[in-house]
């Protein structure tokens, strides 16, 4: 029997020691986020589809946006979210800012309530975590629930957005009214803030001042107790007032306290059975904090050079959710390491694409980035290097 040219090339390899093996797919990246707890539910749920994509992966610290800051500006990690524009003189050059995810922030609250859920105007919130307004039955509170309010209904996209006529308005579907009717009881209201410093607390912060600021006097901060109107260690706001950290703690704490108040992500709200309110925007109209009012109150938004997005609070944008926020990626446009910056950038093109934002995040509560904004955050993702 005659020995193949295979078997001798095989007899070949083997006298000389040498190894023929089937070509293996490369392992691939780990990359490392770390940052804002307000896109960390989305990012974590992209996790996963994310991988079946390529061959890289990555993981996501959710530790606040001080501390995305922080490890940003020592290079811990790959990539940094952040809630809020990152202006520090420590902020290295070469990073730049993206809007990733959107998302409502809402109010969450602790009490029995019928099926309607409360509304509250930015006036009587600014009270209420301000200080002012410290039982349920307040007159602010009875009248924002018993009033005559307007819901208005857009046409809505292939991503769920309002849909925009060929001049680029929102289009409107229809509007209807709704006559509030809410009996609210005579108890005490706990105030739950965020105690580290947070994006999330910069954002609620900033609205509140921008929308009211005869009630909430001072300018936004990442820490919520720096910007408190008053003083917050007064002897009535000793145990009324309380501190939690990160996201997950505030909502943990208030599902825990009867009759308090907080702010967070509206995925926080099912696990802990808290009850989401709905704002009474500039406009009169009650919006709730969902990706069409969010959607709706970002068209409003400007952007600059730098990624930052100037929201308009007193936007008349009929259901703009005038708490709608973006949080932003900080990412470098010169990485050591070339193929961290393609799997960075690959990360953050597949965040913003529908197979995230849609499909996963519209079950989060999270909206869709899309239109003028979206070619801008693109636009920056093209930066990353």
């Amino acid at each position: 029997m005659k020995i193949s040219k295979i078997a001798k090339i095989a007899a070949v390899a083997i006298a000389f020691g040498l190894v023929v093996t089937t070509p293996v797919q490369a392992a691939g990246l780990s990359i490392q986020g770390s940052g804002a707890s307000f896109p960390a539910a989305l990012i974590e749920a992209c996790k996963t589809p994310f991988a079946a994509t390529g061959t890289d992966s990555y993981t996501y610290t959710s530790a606040g946006s001080g501390v995305g800051q922080s490890n940003s500006d020592k290079s811990i990690g790959d990539f940094w979210m952040t809630d809020g524009a990152y202006t520090a003189a420590t902020k290295r050059s070469t990073l730049i800012h993206i809007p990733l995810v959107a998302a409502p922030t809402a109010i969450l609250y602790n009490f029995p309530t019928t099926k309607k859920p409360l509304q509250l105007s930015a006036a009587t919130i600014a009270g209420i975590f301000g200080g002012t307004i410290t039982r349920w039955n307040d007159p602010a509170i009875v009248a924002d629930n018993n009033r005559t309010t307007t819901v208005t209904i857009y046409k809505k996209d292939r991503l769920g957005n309002p849909a925009k006529d060929a001049k680029g308005n929102l289009i409107v579907l229809r509007k209807s009214t709704v006559n509030g009717n809410f009996t609210l009881p005579d108890q005490k209201i706990t105030v739950v803030y965020r105690s580290d410093a947070s994006g999330t607390s910069e954002n609620f912060t900033m609205y509140l001042n921008k929308s009211v600021p005869s009630v909430w006097t001072k300018a936004k901060s990442k820490t919520f107790k720096d910007v408190f109107p008053g003083n917050i260690n007064a002897t009535e706001n000793l145990g009324r007032v309380v501190g939690a950290s990160s996201s997950n703690g505030v909502a943990q704490l208030a599902g825990k306290t009867p009759y308090s108040i907080t702010y967070a992500e509206v995925n926080y709200a099912v696990a802990n059975k808290l009850k989401i309110a709905n704002v009474i925007n500039p406009s009169g109209n009650v919006v709730a904090p969902d990706s069409v009012g969010t959607s709706a109150f970002l068209a409003s938004a400007t952007q600059d050079a730098n990624g930052w997005l100037t929201y308009d609070f007193a936007t008349k944008e009929p259901g703009a959710y005038t708490m709608g926020f973006v949080s932003y990626m900080l990412a470098d446009t010169a990485y050591p390491d070339k193929a961290k910056a393609a799997a960075v950038k690959s990360i953050a093109t597949f965040i913003l694409s529908s197979a995230c934002a849609k499909d996963v995040g519209a079950n989060l509560g999270f909206a869709v980035i899309a239109g003028d904004l979206l070619k801008k955050s693109l636009s920056q993702v093209a930066k990353i290097g």
